[in-house]
């Protein structure tokens, strides 16, 4: 069911955002008086087509192969490489006929709609659900951080306290807690509290290198306590072990919080052991018998200390669009630099890249519409950046070429163009394919 869940979200996704890309290409061309021949979502590959209607001079349909969209637009040299209008003098229906100030405007339609479409989907989800955080100093004051594998090997340390960043502090946790920190800088410098002590931890080039590519991972998470919420099995039980108590000493070793619980834990697989836990003002001495798993039989009780804490901004109508387009550059930013870097060859692309697959785990296996809808707009970002790459055969490379035609002034040989859409298409699919290959590589091998 969840991968149900994922696949619908992202075709819906793919659906809202193609279709509005491509009538931005649409509304254009019939504002200059342009024949659009068809208008399809999703691509009808080898002429197969799940619907199709004509009306008027257009065919709408609807694809089988959800990987993009299209509008065949007449009088012009595009994905369908057809040759046969070409032969004949331009007609005024068609795109060639128009002054090349038209069809740019055309030709960056589609990327416009996209962009104002991310900035509109980033304020309304602001105006409806607001913006909910942590505060940094809520962490601090509590346990502190508790750090992954990547943490330690930045030399961070469970219970350290966060500071700054690059010299700013932080109000929000998840501005030093969310990956993309690394892309914000050339380098990355944190000054943390450790023992009432300040110490400045330099990231390496490399570690960022790796956080990246490790699509998700993070230096630390907020600390929590090993609190009992639920005794699920009778072991635990007849142990007496009470929801609210707090371990604190398992077989002899610290466990009051939860990830020491966890270092812990597998190492006293199928054993009895002593244990001490927290009961209100006192400490009450318990034997636990652990499974064969390690496990113990208890779910561990939400940290309410600091989620009381959760702060909530709300945004007026008119104050949601400037907050939702600073969000929106700043993930579309965020977006940009992770694709310069494999430009410059200090990301590999296999393990930065996601196609189809990585792209519907992002939307994760429940649906969330809040969540839904910030994916939705940070794709329909990098659709318009990702358009206007000069690549012949996407929307930049046409708007490269007609920036030359105004340079020159007069249009590129319909020959040339011809090839330069054949060659463009090549390497399109042939990226596709790459992308589509390590998705799959890294769905079945990762």
């Amino acid at each position: 069911m969840g991968t149900l869940i994922m696949a619908g979200q992202l075709i819906l996704a793919l659906a809202i955002l193609v279709s509005l890309h491509e009538w931005g290409h649409y509304i254009a061309a019939r504002s200059f008086g342009i024949r659009v021949e068809k208008f399809y979502i999703f691509f009808d590959a080898w002429g197969t087509k799940l619907f199709s209607k004509k009306i008027g001079d257009t065919e709408w349909g609807i694809g089988w192969l959800p990987l993009g969209g299209y509008v065949k637009i007449s009088g012009m040299i595009d994905e369908s490489l057809d040759q046969d209008q070409m032969g004949s003098e331009p007609e005024a229906h068609e795109f060639r006929s128009k002054p090349a100030w038209q069809r740019l405007i055309v030709m960056v339609g589609g990327v416009t709609v996209n962009f104002v479409l991310g900035i509109l989907i980033f304020s309304m989800a602001l105006w409806h659900y607001g913006d909910t955080w942590l505060p940094t100093q809520a962490v601090n004051d509590a346990y502190g951080i508790v750090v992954t594998d990547f943490g330690k090997q930045a030399g961070l340390q469970s219970g350290d306290k966060l500071l700054t960043v690059n010299g700013v502090a932080q109000e929000k946790f998840r501005d030093f807690a969310n990956p993309a920190i690394v892309l914000k800088s050339d380098s990355l410098v944190f000054e943390i509290e450790r023992d009432g002590e300040k110490v400045i931890l330099p990231i390496s080039e490399d570690l960022a290198k790796e956080l990246l590519e490790s699509k998700g991972q993070r230096l630390f998470n907020f600390r929590t306590l090993s609190k009992i919420d639920s005794v699920v099995r009778t072991s635990a039980v007849e142990a007496g072990l009470l929801k609210g108590d707090v371990l604190i000493s398992l077989a002899g070793k610290e466990v009051k919080y939860y990830d020491q619980l966890q270092e812990v834990l597998p190492t006293q697989k199928g054993k009895t052991v002593q244990a001490l836990a927290l009961r209100a003002s006192d400490t009450v001495a318990l034997q636990l018998s652990l499974d064969t798993s390690g496990s113990i039989g208890v779910a561990i009780a939400q940290p309410t200390e600091l989620m009381s804490q959760v702060q909530k901004t709300n945004y007026g109508f008119f104050e949601s669009f400037p907050a939702g387009t600073k969000k929106g550059l700043s993930a579309l930013g965020d977006n940009i630099n992770a694709f310069g870097l494999m430009f410059k060859g200090k990301l590999d692309p296999v393990k930065s890249v996601s196609g189809p697959l990585g792209i519907a785990k992002i939307f994760g296996p429940t649906w969330d519409w809040q969540r839904f809808w910030e994916i939705t707009g940070m794709l329909s970002f990098i659709l318009a950046f990702m358009n206007l790459l000069p690549i012949p055969a996407l929307d930049g490379g046409h708007v490269l070429f007609l920036l030359v035609e105004m340079l020159r002034g007069k249009p590129l040989p319909e020959k040339v163009m011809y090839y330069f859409q054949v060659v463009g298409m090549v390497i399109l699919f042939a990226l596709m394919g790459f992308i589509i290959f390590i998705d799959f590589f890294n769905a079945i091998f990762n």
